[in-house]
């Protein structure tokens, strides 16, 4: 019999990212993370795939910006000198790379510069384009040296204890205050340890594309003081020259990703004219400073299918000869697809469950998914034969040893529409015997569940709960008509949730109906709150980084301004009364429900204050409340959060479920 699933097991899952196919194809290297508990961090190392095996590269723990410099050698950031470590500690900025040739040998030292680098791309002998976390304040830093250097440091470190903004929207989830910090592009010369700045220091640099054709840099962002309006320009850049020039100017588009793609320059951009702001973006290609339509396309860029066992990402694009390969959600998985330059699509890979990223050589197509109920692993899909191939088992124990837990999919009908949605039975089940269960919630809404492994749920179905869990209508993979809940939040997604949960009731006669939870995080946060509200049939409620008041989340959250309006069809100003009655926190005063609260003080999304006003309005009016604060935590605790922190967060909710919903 196989072992139960326990809460800590996830310490021991294996998180892959970013990978990437050598110059000539020979290779592929990518990223392997797994949880220090010690530490109470992440360690990660790079990986080789070299056609026949995997083997790692890198044994320090801290590889995760890399690039292969050429077709043997690969280029990576790390922190391995005691001095450099000491320089960063004090304040300096520093970014260390090393080579690591394949043919053997230690990694030697290659060059540091002066800056903290995010990104790197090589462009021709010796040179590379940074990206750098710059901070226009102290700008100059990495041209000083010094007297002037040591002032600089002084005064960046007398400004930790301010914070001053002028700046909007001032800071976002998981990068923190953004205010005069901004994402800019360097070329630097290893030859002359030159650096030269690329994009204007205004400028917020969100993508950079090398096309090695034609040795253009293209890179698009928006360039602001004070006020961004999330309408980027692009540009190309020549390091011959050492000149930018913009290809498409502001104000028309928002613009999803670029990528050069032969002669052309591939665009994926939106109006927002039709859905707003979660409208799904189409393909165009840049003519004369313009863009014209190549392809619209209804289903929603890269994979929204949710799970807690992921940590890090790659490319969700790219293009080889003369198919543009990107992924996409369509119902409730993700699959690669390929667009042509007559405008044409189809699909490439089309399986069960997600693919989170991929790479692309000759006929064969490399891609990270979670499939086959297994966590993450490494595919090839030979373009000529369709030939699928799973060709890693970084977490293959998983399904060798543990009860990993069937989902039973329960769809339904409402208002005409095709829903779906799944069940999970509890381990050792038994028809006859009653047992309590769990509503699970997604977030987005414009995401999905899917067929996908997802830790928390199988730890409460190994608990011996009823797990069950849909895609109501808001959600994603099904079009922008079936995405658009602008005005709506509270009405068709309430009724699809709990006609579902009436619908699992009756197939599910085990279940009891008096023992029934619910839960969800963001979005699911906000339905969790609503939910306790608007009735009384759950004995026990799990709200995680939610959303209580859409007046104060309209000026509080990193996307508040752009997304309330939009989703609510509404402002403070024109129409409070429509926020109003959308929030959870009007009908507080009716929530029976004991409900626990979970938020983190660095959640800069659904930020902290939602969760104060719910807890406060149930203590008030005396129903049972706990509210559990994550410090140095952000909206990306229950995925990325630190080791720790995960585990006494996936502790308090099944603690809560378990005191509530279990028999005495």
């Amino acid at each position: 019999m196989k072992e139960q699933i326990m809460l800590k097991d996830f310490l021991r899952y294996r998180f892959l990212s970013n990978i990437q196919y050598s110059p000539d194809g020979r290779y592929a290297a990518y990223g392997v993370a797994s949880s220090d508990w010690e530490a109470n961090s992440y360690k990660s190392f790079l990986y080789l795939w070299d056609g026949q095996s995997h083997r790692r590269l890198t044994g320090f723990g801290d590889e995760r910006i890399f690039a292969w410099e050429n077709a043997s050698s690969l280029l990576f950031a790390s922190l391995r000198e005691d001095s450099d470590k000491k320089a960063v500690k004090s304040g300096e900025e520093r970014t260390v790379f090393y080579r690591l040739s394949l043919h053997g040998g230690e990694a030697e030292r290659a060059f540091s510069v002066p800056l903290t680098a995010t990104g790197i791309i090589p462009v021709g002998r010796n040179k590379y384009i940074l990206t750098v976390s710059l901070d226009l304040r102290f700008s100059r830093l990495y041209l000083a040296d010094g007297e002037e250097k040591a002032n600089l440091l002084a005064k960046k470190q007398e400004e930790k204890d301010y914070q001053v903004l002028d700046e909007f929207p001032f800071y976002i989830n998981g990068r923190g205050y953004t205010n005069k910090l901004r994402s800019a592009l360097f070329l630097y010369e290893e030859d002359q340890d030159l650096l030269t700045p690329i994009s204007g220091f205004e400028t917020e640099v969100e993508m950079a594309k090398w096309d090695p054709a034609h040795s253009l840099l293209y890179y698009m962002g928006e360039s602001y003081e004070t006020k961004r309006t999330f309408r980027q320009s692009i540009w190309a850049y020549s390091p011959e020259t050492g000149q930018s020039v913009q290809l498409l100017s502001p104000g028309a588009y928002s613009i999803y990703a670029i990528e050069p793609w032969g002669t052309d320059l591939l665009v994926w951009a939106t109006d927002e004219k039709r859905y707003g702001c979660n409208e799904n973006p189409w393909f165009y290609l840049l003519k004369d400073g313009r863009l014209e339509l190549l392809a619209p396309w209804d289903d929603a860029p890269n994979s929204t299918v949710g799970s807690d066992c992921r940590l890090g990402s790659g490319k969700s694009f790219c293009a080889c000869q003369d198919t543009f390969y990107f992924l996409t959600t369509r119902m409730n998985s993700s699959h690669i697809y390929g667009l042509k330059k007559d405008g044409s699509l189809r699909p490439i890979a089309e399986y069960e469950g997600s693919v989170d990223f991929m790479d692309v050589w000759d006929n064969t197509l490399l891609y990270c998914g979670m499939q086959e109920g297994r966590l993450q692993e490494l595919y090839t899909l030979n373009l000529d034969t369709d030939k699928r191939c799973r060709i890693s088992q970084h977490n293959e124990w998983v399904i060798q040893t543990k009860d990993v837990r069937p989902l039973r999919p329960c769809s339904f009908v409402q208002e005409g529409i095709q829903l779906y949605g799944w069940v999970m039975p509890p381990r050792d089940y038994q028809e006859g015997k009653k047992y309590p269960a769990i509503l699970d919630i997604h977030g987005g809404p414009k995401t999905v569940y899917g067929e996908v492994f997802y830790h928390e749920m199988q730890v409460w179905a190994n608990l011996g709960y009823f797990v069950f869990f849909m895609n109501p209508r808001g959600a994603d993979g099904r079009g922008n008509d079936f995405a658009d809940l602008r005005g709506k939040y509270g009405t068709i997604d309430y009724e699809d949730l709990m006609e579902f949960t009436s619908l699992v009731l009756e197939r599910y006669p085990d279940i009891d109906a008096n023992r029934l939870g619910v839960t969800g995080g963001s979005y699911g946060g906000f339905m969790t709150n609503w939910i306790i509200g608007h009735t009384d049939r759950f004995r026990a409620a799990a709200s995680q980084r939610s959303i209580a008041n859409w007046v104060s989340m309209a000026h509080t959250s990193d996307i508040g301004e752009m997304f309330v309006r939009d989703q609510m069809a509404a402002d403070t100003w024109t129409d409070p009364a429509k926020l109003w009655q959308h929030s959870p926190l009007k009908y507080a005063k009716e929530a029976v429900t004991p409900t626990l609260f979970i938020h983190s003080d660095e959640d800069f999304r659904c930020p902290l204050s939602e969760g104060f006003q719910m807890y406060s309005a149930l203590m008030e009016n005396g129903i049972e409340a706990r509210m559990c604060i994550f410090k140095g935590e952000n909206h990306e605790l229950s995925r990325g959060g630190r080791p720790r922190q995960r585990v006494r967060r996936l502790e308090e909710i099944t603690n809560w479920m378990e005191s509530h919903l279990k028999e005495n």
